[in-house]
């Protein structure tokens, strides 16, 4: 709230007196520390090398070894849920963040948007003194609003950060990333070819940013939000950072968790009796089915390296190669920053929280990925297909996933992965320094805590507390605890008594040392969730959760599933959404402008996301392009949408019209005319789809016809994609396909933008009406104005 104005104001300025309190910039109390906020993606408890991790993490372990690493600390088991709790303090659902905001439905659980009521930690710094900038990864934004027509109040800018350069959505192309600066989407500043990876790009900004506060004012604190793409796929990273590992993984994912287990008792991490669960913890798709017959989900069987062949174990290997020189190139770019704040005497100063916001993702299936945007659309990968790219693997020409028993292996001793209520869904690293506040360096606490603990620590530790209200808005009470009580004090109880945890269909509760968990695999579309099998363990003793005692203590197993229901309550956690990823994904959900028949796309501009450009999926549809072309000459392109791993384009190269449909990167199904393009004014150069039927469901197959007005001058057969073309990255474009290209038989050179002949504009028509009066209405669209 303004202070009032206590000075004197009388008719001549020299009988008055100022008061510059009400309008001074806030400014926080003198020694107040830095924060850096390091949230990893999808890297599991036993992934790092100061948690027994077979990854060198030296920047990391330096971090740990002048603080303290956590070995009972949690998420929520998915991406925007945790970030949601680790930026405000409050449950994932109480955040309208029950899953990912692109899989929002609309429920107070999972709608996409935090309140206001829950300020983010940016938003009340920025009010203390503090200086406030992200860089990385957002996702906290419901997918409606990822766009430059909507409400900018759910970006970063919006919820407290004064500065950021990042991508809105859950993941994105590291050779070719969607890049957002403050509030407006930017072009990559190179390209890979010349050495460009967006892991190093944040990070030069992260540099930018803090230089230019401390360079003004080298006292005023920074809170700096560094969040990089890495370890979440696609795994990619320069092949001298995969090189570094190469035969490391060739043993396979049982023998390393053991390897990883022995190093974990030792750092005295874990319990000395801590057991490994299987491979396959709590069923197969062959050995288990829900309630209607359904089978469990294939997605998540896992495949005993000893039932591998050779080539499988090679492929494998080399995946964990690339995800784990992955995690090394980040913790090099976290180097950077930490001997920036050493150069300049503030990391002692500086308190560091390290976090991954789930564990190790099992997304990539039990044979891995080559391109996850097949998991996104439903359709299953070709192991010879994937032998075919081992070579690119962690490239360009790869959008590359592990297959799960890594997930498995980086999780150890854990069960299960990311997804999931089990701890290697939820149980992650944690490390926490601040040299200048922490006398304990190097050790571990051993207390329970959570991702909503984050926030209110360190609002603890530089002596502020949640003000009342933000932004006029009456503040929900923070529902997490400060863990600074233990940073100097290894040895006493935990201060937290409960936490709930609900995903995707997975459920379980926290209580006292003592946990209930269902066995409800994610993603299944089992429902039926009062027939779920709850399971009881005592995770102060048996943190991998191998001794179920369910049937031991039927009374306490009782008081923890009512426990969970009335936290459920509380949380606002309810309905439960355990269906397909392709259905909640592909779920309706509000828009600025309702669907309509035909869609008008003009050359440059910003890039349309995918969210909110025409929909061509499972239908027919026709693309028309309106030219003048005075000479022969014209190429490049006119519509792209996509990018390599799944799109489709319409084209000019060598003086003829083509259109290609690439097929989640599996086939790239190119049509081409069979006569040069005529010459002339309001030409009309169009593609029309006539959907036949779809095989399998969602799948469209038919005829792709190519037109020069109203005279066919090419066809051929193509079937088109159940799903988005990626989850949240390449969108639409009329002139040119920037960023990644939906394929290489383009001429000239990114951004391969139509040259040599006027472009007026692009119609899309879904309306399934014949082509000729998608024609007839651009000609007469265009003597209209």
């Amino acid at each position: 709230m303004a202070k009032p104005f206590n000075g004197v104001v009388n008719l001549d300025i020299r009988d008055s007196v100022p008061d510059w309190r009400p309008y001074e910039q806030p400014k926080a109390a003198p020694g107040t520390p830095n924060i850096l906020y390091i949230v990893l993606d999808d890297v599991g408890f036993g992934a790092l090398g100061c948690y027994g991790g077979p990854i060198e993490t030296p920047n990391i372990d330096r971090i740990a070894a002048n603080g303290l690493r956590y070995g009972q600390w949690h998420t929520t088991a998915l991406c925007s849920p945790t970030r949601s709790c680790l930026l405000t303090g409050r449950n994932h659902t109480t955040n309208g963040m029950a899953c990912i905001s692109e899989a929002a439905n609309g429920f107070p659980s999972s709608n996409g948007h935090i309140p206001p009521e829950c300020a983010t930690l940016a938003e009340v710094l920025v009010e203390q003194g503090f200086s406030t900038a992200m860089v990385g990864k957002w996702h906290l934004c419901a997918e409606d609003e990822m766009n430059l027509a909507s409400t900018k109040r759910n970006w970063p800018v919006g919820r407290g950060f004064e500065r950021f350069y990042g991508f809105l959505g859950a993941e994105t192309n590291q050779w070719y990333p969607d890049l957002v600066h403050d509030n407006h989407p930017v072009e990559q500043p190179a390209t890979p070819e010349d050495g460009y990876h967006f892991g190093v790009d944040i990070t030069d900004h992260a540099l930018d940013f803090l230089g230019d506060v401390k360079a003004i004012a080298p006292d005023r604190p920074v809170f700096l939000y560094y969040a990089p793409g890495c370890a979440h796929a696609p795994h990619q990273v320069p092949r001298e950072w995969a090189d570094r590992y190469q035969g490391r993984f060739d043993a396979g994912y049982e023998a390393m968790r053991e390897e990883i287990l022995v190093r974990q008792k030792e750092m005295g991490l874990i319990p000395q009796d801590t057991e490994l669960p299987t491979m396959n913890p709590i069923g197969t798709s062959a050995t288990r089915t829900g309630p209607d017959g359904v089978p469990f989900p294939p997605l998540d069987d896992t495949r005993p390296w000893g039932t591998l062949s050779d080539d499988e174990k090679r492929l494998f290997a080399r995946m964990a190669e690339v995800y784990a020189g992955f995690v090394s190139h980040c913790d090099d770019q976290i180097g950077r920053i930490l001997a920036y704040l050493e150069e300049i005497e503030q990391l002692d100063n500086t308190i560091i929280v390290v976090v991954s916001d789930n564990g190790a993702s099992g997304e990539g299936g039990p044979n891995g990925s080559v391109n996850e945007n097949k998991f996104a659309n439903g359709v299953p990968d070709d192991l010879a297909d994937n032998l075919a790219m081992l070579d690119e693997l962690g490239g360009t020409e790869t959008y590359n996933h592990y297959p799960n028993g890594w997930a498995m292996a980086f999780n150890t001793p854990f069960k299960m992965w990311k997804r999931y209520s089990f701890n290697g869904g939820t149980c992650d690293p944690c490390v926490i320094s601040w040299p200048a506040g922490i006398d304990a360096h190097g050790e571990i606490r051993d207390q329970y805590h959570h991702a909503v603990d984050v926030v209110p620590t360190l609002l603890d530790c530089i002596g502020i507390e949640l003000p009342e209200t933000v932004k006029g808005y009456t503040q929900h009470p923070i529902q997490g605890v400060s863990m600074r009580y233990n940073f100097d004090a290894g040895n006493i109880p935990t201060a937290k008594h409960t936490q709930f945890y609900s995903m995707l269909g997975s459920r379980g509760i926290w209580h006292d040392g003592w946990k209930a968990v269902t066995t409800h695999p994610t993603i299944s579309g089992w429902g039926h969730f009062p027939e779920d099998t709850w399971e009881l363990y005592h995770t102060d003793v048996d943190r991998s959760e191998l001794h179920d005692l369910a049937a031991d203590e039927p009374g306490r197993l009782a008081e923890l599933v009512g426990l969970w229901f009335h936290e459920a309550g509380a949380n606002q956690a309810l309905p439960l959404d355990d269906r397909s990823g392709v259905e909640i994904l592909t779920t309706p959900r509000p828009q600025l402008a309702p669907p309509r028949n035909r869609y008008i796309y003009r050359p440059g501009g910003a890039e349309v996301p995918e969210s909110v450009a025409v929909n061509i999926r499972n239908r027919s549809y026709s693309i028309g392009a309106v030219v003048d072309i005075a000479e022969p000459g014209a190429t490049g392109v006119l519509l792209s949408h996509g990018g390599r791993f799944g799109g489709h384009s319409l084209y000019v190269k060598n003086n003829r019209l083509h259109y290609v449909y690439n097929f989640l990167g599996m086939e790239q199904q190119t049509i081409s005319a069979d006569e040069d393009l005529p010459v002339g004014e309001n030409l009309v150069l169009a593609a029309s789809f006539e959907k036949e039927g779809d095989d399998p469901p969602g799948t469209a197959r038919g005829v792709l016809s190519l037109y020069y007005g109203d005279r066919k001058v090419g066809e051929g057969r193509i079937r088109t994609q159940p799903g988005k073309f990626s989850l949240t990255g390449e969108g639409l474009n009329a002139g040119r396909d920037s960023g990644e290209p939906v394929t290489d038989d383009y001429s000239g050179a990114s951004p391969w933008a139509f040259t040599g002949a006027t472009l007026k504009r692009v119609a899309v028509d879904v309306s399934g009406e014949p082509y000729v009066d998608l024609e007839r209405e651009a000609v007469a669209m265009l003597s209209r104005e």
